[in-house]
């Protein structure tokens, strides 16, 4: 089945000029036209255009993303290019992920600690807890913030 501009980009959530700025930028040279130049996308363009797109969420610039395109391009030479690309993005996306851990964490900690202060109608009691004395899940938040923790 073919799908056009509007019909693709519906189906990936994304704006028809995502899809138009893609193939201006060189990241759809696989995408056939019709006789009156209009693009036509297929099921398999769909798998190509989702790992564009987690290229692109990954971190990696358009032109990075055209350079991936050429290597697929190439065929099996670039196999081994191909994998260390994509096991870099996976190692920089879980350093990523463990960062925004660590935030979430204590924004969890400081959601708790006013909450805590709000119900007492005062930060006196929360603001001289023990380690002990904070419930485990924030403990590790809390101690980040203590500089002798470091």
């Amino acid at each position: 089945m073919l799908y056009t501009v509007g019909e693709m980009a519906k189906i990936l959530g994304v704006q028809p000029s995502t899809l138009r700025y893609y193939d201006k930028e060189g990241l759809l040279p696989f995408i056939a036209r019709s006789e009156g130049g209009i693009r036509m996308f297929t099921e398999k363009d769909y798998e190509a255009l989702q790992v564009i797109g987690c290229l692109k969420k990954s971190g990696l610039s358009i032109k990075e993303i055209k350079s991936f395109i050429t290597m697929a391009q190439q065929g099996d030479k670039t196999i081994k290019e191909r994998y260390e690309l994509f096991h870099g993005r996976r190692e920089a996306l879980l350093k990523q992920m463990e960062e925004l851990q660590k935030t979430l964490d204590l924004l969890n900690f400081k959601c708790w600690y006013y909450e805590t202060a709000i119900k007492d109608g005062t930060e006196k009691r929360v603001g001289s807890m023990t380690a002990d004395e904070i419930p485990e899940e924030y403990r590790h938040a809390k101690e980040q913030l203590d500089i002798l923790h470091r």
